[in-house]
């Protein structure tokens, strides 16, 4: 069984590592509501993300899950300001993702006309223990 897990672009840039498929890597997952990633990635892929990672201690009594990198994908969408709003703060707009299949993912990604990156789409299955004859990283 697979599992889709978000990675913030923010969260592998301020402190992450990078990684590919094939490694095993040792992640917090925090279950996420599709909701949160509806205007980002669309309402149809929102429903499939399991999971998000969370590197940065903010969910105490979480431990780290194993788990081996099958695919990545970037994710990238058009920001900005909602039509009537008053706070002038810029977010997803709907409809625009545009997602990139990636040998890697190291937090920064090559611009694209008119998109921003925002983070990954990782494809992933849950990992024994150990690195087993794959490449472990903990992140």
């Amino acid at each position: 069984m697979t599992l889709t897990i978000w990675v913030d672009d923010w969260q592998i840039q301020c402190c992450g590592q990078s990684f590919a498929p094939g490694d095993v890597v040792s992640w917090t997952l925090l279950e996420v509501d599709p909701e949160d990633y509806a205007d980002v990635v669309g309402s149809e892929r929102a429903d499939q993300i399991d999971y998000r990672e969370e590197h940065h201690g903010q969910e105490e009594g979480h431990a780290p899950t194993s788990v081996e990198v099958v695919s990545i994908a970037e994710v990238h969408c058009r920001y900005g300001v909602p039509p009537g709003a008053t706070d002038k703060v810029n977010h997803p707009v709907p409809g625009t993702a545009v997602l990139v299949p990636v040998k890697e993912a190291d937090g920064w990604a090559k611009a694209r006309p008119d998109v921003s990156f925002a983070g990954y789409l990782v494809t992933a299955r849950r990992a024994p223990d150990g690195p087993e004859g794959a490449v472990a990283r903990s992140r």
